[in-house]
């Protein structure tokens, strides 16, 4: 949606005048709400790419001596917004702050993949409500892919009036609008444009740390896999310019980023909604392993699009990591033609065989779903013995749980939820023997570790990740924060692996 289509669309409904002089301008109630027919439509219209943002001089100084928190739920995706978001709350001239009681603006950034995510923050809204009878002045939004849908903003303006703003995906960009607009008006202010939004570069952001770097490549997703609401939170695939994103890696390289990921819904989608050049993920690797980072990383593929191309170009190795994320979801031909994946059984084995001839080191993740609807305990042990066949090094595993408006959910759910939860301990056992198998692998071994901080159970230990995304704890001086140093594997767990380091912290070009 561009800003003539805002225009249009939203609907202003002025307020009561306190006296003869009009002040109807400053109490208007901003009211937009997500409607999910339009979000289901895949039209023609014009998706404009703006390079030009920057933040009006009538919001300059609206943060002045105050404090913000972002809370965030679920992907990389929804933290990279919010490393947007807090880089405009900081252009605005607000402060972030770790403590909701010592914030003038409370936002919870939401995922809308799993009901579980959904349970959470619905909780924490009900525990804002004391901190904002305590501070009136508190402004509290709601964000993020849970904000798109319909459901969800009727349920918060029916049972919590406290919040004061609801916002979607596709406006990030207008939040110095919407706060401006929350703190004048006398309604909650909702602005959630289901039709997507315009591609807008420039944004300011305040990064999370100075080592490993989120690069968004594109954004939404065309596949509408039946389970899945991100086709509708997130909208119409549309790919940022590769002139953009390799002028962001660059500069990234340039400020001592050691680890840049390339995010997308579809990752390896990129490029196929061009219709200027051909050009796609397998182009943006090969342009990007030139620059002078030592690791580049992205997620999350879809194996549909996994092509020949992209398989070529990571061969070529140097800065370009041998770990590939490939959701399978399910091991039974039939159960993935439910879910609408566009692959079978066969499709998704021929394109592990390839990627493990071409790149023999690659180690592959996924993500699983049990119990979705008319799965039978044959399909199951189908995925079971994928697995097994595979060897994935590990996986994100899942009990279906229907989301509103998906074509799934309007399916019968109907595998108890006794024996969900018994697949799913199957699974995950499964899962734990392979992953701790893989594990021992590694004993003996020197590896490179990517040096992140100090471990969470011990400061006086350090943790970081090898180039396969494995966690390992060392003792070694603070100095080798932020660098890639050698590390020997003494001991390996399921999860991790402990090691003593090989020799003084070095960085790695």
């Amino acid at each position: 949606m561009n800003e003539k289509q805002r225009l249009e669309s939203s609907q202003v409904t002025p307020s009561d005048k306190k006296s003869e002089k009009d002040y109807s301008k400053y109490f208007q109630a901003v009211y937009m709400p997500p409607s999910l027919k339009d979000a289901k439509k895949r039209g023609k219209e014009e998706v404009k790419y703006q390079n030009d943002f920057k933040i009006s001089e009538e919001f300059r100084g609206l943060g002045n001596g105050k404090k913000f928190l972002i809370r965030t739920y679920g992907c990389q995706m929804n933290e990279h917004d919010t490393e947007v978001m807090a880089g405009i709350f900081t252009a605005l001239g607000y402060v972030a702050t770790a403590e909701a009681e010592d914030a003038d603006v409370i936002l919870l950034n939401t995922c809308a993949i799993r009901e579980n995510a959904e349970n959470k923050v619905f909780g924490e809204i009900g525990h804002l409500k004391a901190l904002k009878r305590e501070k009136p002045g508190l402004l509290i939004g709601v964000c993020g892919c849970m904000s798109q849908e319909e459901s969800v903003v009727n349920r918060i303006m029916k049972k919590h009036q406290h919040v004061d703003m609801i916002f979607g995906t596709h406006n990030i960009h207008r939040l110095p609008n919407i706060l401006s607009d929350a703190y004048m008006s006398k309604e909650m202010v909702i602005e959630v444009w289901s039709k997507e939004g315009d591609v807008i570069e420039n944004l300011p952001r305040e990064r999370k740390g100075k080592i490993k770097a989120w690069v968004n490549i594109m954004f939404g997703c065309d596949k509408f896999c039946t389970y899945c609401i991100v086709p509708y939170t997130r909208g119409k695939e549309r790919s940022r310019r590769p002139e953009e994103i390799i002028h962001e890696v660059r500069q990234l390289a340039a400020s001592g980023y050691k680890e840049i990921t390339l995010l997308g819904q579809n990752v390896n989608a990129y490029g196929k909604d061009f219709e200027d050049i051909e050009y796609g993920l397998g182009d943006l690797m090969d342009e990007i392993r030139k620059i002078d980072v030592a690791r580049v990383r992205f997620t999350t593929s879809h194996p549909r699009d996994f092509d020949d191309h992209l398989i070529e170009v990571l061969a070529k190795g140097g800065n370009l990591l041998d770990h590939i994320h490939l959701p399978v979801q399910s091991g039974s031909s039939e159960v993935l033609k439910l879910m609408a994946r566009k692959y079978d059984r066969e499709k998704y084995m021929t394109l592990v065989k390839k990627i493990k001839e071409a790149i023999p080191t690659a180690s592959l993740t996924t993500d699983i779903i049990v119990g979705f609807p008319n799965e039978t305990e044959e399909q199951f042990e189908e995925t079971l013995s994928m697995y097994r066949e595979v060897e994935f090094d590990s996986a994100y595993t899942f009990i279906y749980s229907p989301r509103e408006g998906t074509p799934a959910a309007k399916m019968q759910d109907n595998v108890p939820m006794e024996v969900k939860k018994a697949r799913l301990q199957k699974l995950n056992k499964l899962v734990n023997e392979i992953s701790a198998k893989k594990m021992m692998e590694y004993e003996g071994q020197v590896v490179e570790v990517l040096v992140e901080g100090e471990s969470k159970n011990n400061p006086e230990v350090l943790a970081g990740y090898t180039s396969k995304s494995k966690l390992v704890n060392f003792r070694g001086p603070k100095s080798a924060i932020g660098e890639i140093v050698k590390v020997k594997i003494t001991k390996a767990k399921t999860w991790s692996l402990d090691g003593e380091m090989a020799e003084e912290a070095v960085e790695v070009k």
